[in-house]
């Protein structure tokens, strides 16, 4: 009965997306959590954090920005209606997973996860304006886009493979190597993170409170934390190597450690210099790519078989068996 259908199921009998779009609509969540992240940085580094003085209205009296409020009340705003712009495509891909036949609910699943978690970082973001750009809550703020971030790339994953049983392509010493490299590459986005909440750019020209730590010693045990990944990055190059793993998972690792390399450059720059804040808006558009070549060379080193590139190639939509069934029945034998 179609009155008792929702929405996204009567989208689903009337369109079918193509795997490849599906794709693209992952691809693109990801592209929108790097966006992110980065505007989401230079609202700080352009001391913008309260160009809007409140919370979900831009003044008390005002939901946009006013004169008054100059340039940073419009860089604070543009930043609040991108988060507009992401629930636009995070929806399309819920709407096109959930669309595509045959039905792969991980792929809705994560499309979900991505939109509860652009929800709650709003509401946190929220909370740092009210709170004054405390930075504990900023630091929950960043940490949370780059969980939704790692979630943008898993659907991106998942959208690129088929649904068989995963099987492990590298023997499981190699896997926990990979998954030691990725928490060693999340303790460094956490002790950056840390760095910035206890640093010089506090994202308001005002006082603001800060993280009671000195932000150079905090800084070297950052840089240590590069070292690690770069060595386990080495040492997983080697063994890949060695175990004759596939190309894809060997050139994964050679791309990690390319963004390592610009990553650390840009990393000493920003030091010396002085901590310009286009250098350090660079260095988190480079912390975002670090972090994704991770995740997907981790996961490359499974394999669940190939993607259906069309509905007609899996299982029969909802309703259509019978419809074949018919058809087949009433077909003349030859």
């Amino acid at each position: 009965m179609p009155n008792s259908l929702n929405p996204l199921e009567l989208i689903a009998r009337r369109w079918q997306p193509s795997a490849a779009f599906v794709q693209r609509a992952a691809l693109a969540t990801v592209v929108m959590a790097v966006i992110i992240v980065v505007t989401g940085g230079a609202v700080r580094l352009s001391q913008s954090g309260l160009g809007c003085s409140t919370w979900p209205k831009c003044t008390p009296d005002s939901l946009t920005p006013t004169a008054a409020m100059g340039i940073n009340g419009i860089i604070e705003f543009s930043n609040r209606m991108l988060t507009d712009v992401l629930c636009v495509v995070v929806g399309l891909f819920i709407i096109a997973a959930r669309a595509r036949h045959p039905r792969r609910r991980s792929l809705t699943r994560l499309g979900w996860a991505q939109f509860w978690l652009v929800m709650s970082n709003a509401v946190i973001g929220g909370i740092t304006v009210l709170s004054g750009l405390n930075p504990y809550i900023v630091g929950s703020h960043f940490l949370a886009a780059t969980a939704l971030l790692t979630v943008a790339v898993l659907s991106w994953r998942r959208a690129c493979e088929g649904d068989e049983e995963p099987r492990d392509l590298v023997t499981r010493p190699v896997r926990q190597l990979a998954w030691l490299l990725v928490g060693a590459t999340g303790a460094l986005t956490v002790i950056g993170t840390v760095v910035t909440g206890a640093g010089p750019h506090a994202g308001d020209a005002h006082k603001v409170h800060r993280i009671p730590l000195n932000w150079q010693e905090i800084t070297q045990l950052h840089v240590d934390f590069v070292y690690i990944v770069v060595g386990l990055t080495v040492a997983l190059w080697f063994t890949l190597r060695a175990v004759k793993a596939p190309a894809a998972p060997r050139r994964m690792v050679l791309e990690l450690f390319g963004c390592l390399m610009a990553q650390g450059v840009i990393g000493y720059v920003q030091y010396f210099m002085g901590l310009p804040e286009l250098v350090i808006g660079l260095h988190m558009l480079g912390s975002t790519l670090v972090w994704i070549c991770a995740l997907r060379l981790a996961l490359a080193l499974r394999d669940r078989g190939p993607l259906l590139e069309d509905g007609s190639a899996g299982a029969a939509p909802t309703g259509e068996h019978e419809a074949l069934d018919a058809q087949a029945v009433s077909a003349p034998s030859r």
